[in-house]
């Protein structure tokens, strides 16, 4: 780089480093939401998040969109551990972290000593799939809809020890979530062990029904592994309530975390089942329950600092609040897509199997270049693919919906009129 480029980079971090670490505003006022709702949603998202208006965001389910109080709780500890201003150790890996432990399982549901923090749902699924003792011919159920994260820690166990992956198809749209039920537990046969699925399909949003599957499989004597990576945050959740043994994750996604932080849930009963991957000093100290699994080295404890104040920051805003919302603008979502008979829904109308992600395939022979070309021109993101699955979250406006169906119609919808 030459040296006066240099200088215009300096220049230009010195100018947007103190707008980052800035706190934000305060909340608006409950009573401007019982009045306006639609100004105050427009405020959190002015106020609290970095998004600038030109910017369509409509992907929340891959990578969430972190809010200022979390980018300031990040920095403020990193500055803080650079000066070592704390006594401990500023870092995770060899720490329990009971206090954040604490916070986060009374929000999930679940004892502190039955949870551990990972760097995201992708290594918390792979320390269940490979921790877990099977045999060759053991047979693992997966759904169809799998997340390749769900999926590949089970074929890596059957390509390396024998065991055996069965996946079973999903209808698309279900019917309902007694369907889904027993489309689950009627897959169960006698070399089955364990019955792994998402509690909401990342492909398509659909919300499975986690009790009532993972119960009828506990009294068949089968392992449960709930991959929630899209549920916590999205849809009112207690892991206890849902009655599996493992369960990973994300809170990155739909709690405001920063990416770099996951959970891994072990059932209390079946700690002593589950062998560690990365290990450290104390991988083997049962007293220490479900945080040995934690035990994986040096790691920037700066990230979970952030997901504590994701979580602090979402139960200021209310819970019940972001669900309702969010759910809000994904049935609007649905309806403008059910007005367009070229598109293929695959979220069902039944608005209990579905959070706040809208799923559609779009027509086979369409020629879809115009389309993301176009969302590229108006700082439109969402997934480029035929199979398109539409995200939202707080700080998704209404007319962010606009936008995009208008851009929609005026290149796959002329297609179809031509």
């Amino acid at each position: 780089m030459k040296r006066r480029e240099m200088l215009g980079a300096a220049a230009l971090l010195g100018a947007v480093a103190p707008r980052i670490v800035r706190a934000a505003a305060p909340l608006p006022d409950t009573r401007l939401f019982e009045r306006e709702p639609e100004r105050y949603w427009s405020r959190i998202r002015k106020e609290q998040f970095f998004l600038p208006e030109w910017r369509v965001f409509l992907n929340n389910g891959s990578l969430g969109v972190t809010p200022k109080p979390v980018v300031a709780a990040m920095a403020e500890y990193m500055e803080r551990s650079a000066g070592l201003l704390m006594d401990e150790y500023p870092r995770w890996g060899y720490e329990t972290l009971d206090e954040h432990r604490g916070e986060m399982a009374a929000f999930l549901g679940c004892k502190k000593e039955e949870l551990a923090f990972m760097h995201n749902a992708t290594e918390a699924l792979s320390t269940i799939a490979g921790g877990l003792d099977l045999r060759p011919g053991d047979e693992v159920v997966l759904t169809n809809q799998e997340h390749p994260s769900g999926r590949s820690p089970w074929l890596m166990k059957q390509a390396r020890y024998g065991i055996s992956v069965r996946e079973v198809p999903i209808p698309l749209p279900p019917k309902s979530p007694e369907q889904l039920a027993d489309v689950m537990i009627s897959a169960i046969g006698p070399r089955t062990r364990v019955l792994a699925f998402s509690g909401i399909l990342s492909a398509t949003g659909i919300v499975m029904p986690v009790r009532q599957i993972c119960d009828t499989a506990r009294a068949k004597g089968v392992i449960t592994v709930v991959d929630g990576a899209h549920m916590n945050g999205q849809i009112p959740v207690k892991l206890s309530d849902l009655g599996c043994d493992f369960y990973a994750g994300s809170p990155h996604k739909w709690m405001f975390a920063p990416a770099g932080c996951g959970i891994l849930y072990v059932r209390e009963e079946m700690q002593d089942r589950l062998w560690p991957n990365t290990v450290t000093g104390n991988w083997d100290n049962a007293k220490l329950q479900a945080a040995r699994f934690m035990m994986v080295g040096t790691n920037n404890r700066a990230i979970f600092e952030g997901m504590i104040a994701g979580l602090r920051f979402f139960k200021q805003i209310g819970e019940e609040r972001i669900y309702s919302r969010i759910h809000q603008l994904a049935q609007s979502a649905r309806a403008k897509a059910a007005r367009l008979p070229y598109l293929e829904l695959l979220t069902p109308d039944d608005d209990r199997m579905y959070g706040a992600l809208v799923t559609f395939r779009l027509p086979k022979e369409a020629d879809l270049t115009a389309l993301w070309k176009t969302c590229k021109e108006k700082r439109i993101w969402t997934i480029q693919s035929p199979q398109l699955r539409l995200s939202t979250h707080i700080h998704t406006r209404p007319q962010d919906l606009d936008v995009f169906f208008d851009v929609l119609e005026s290149t796959v919808g002329r297609q179809g009129r031509a």
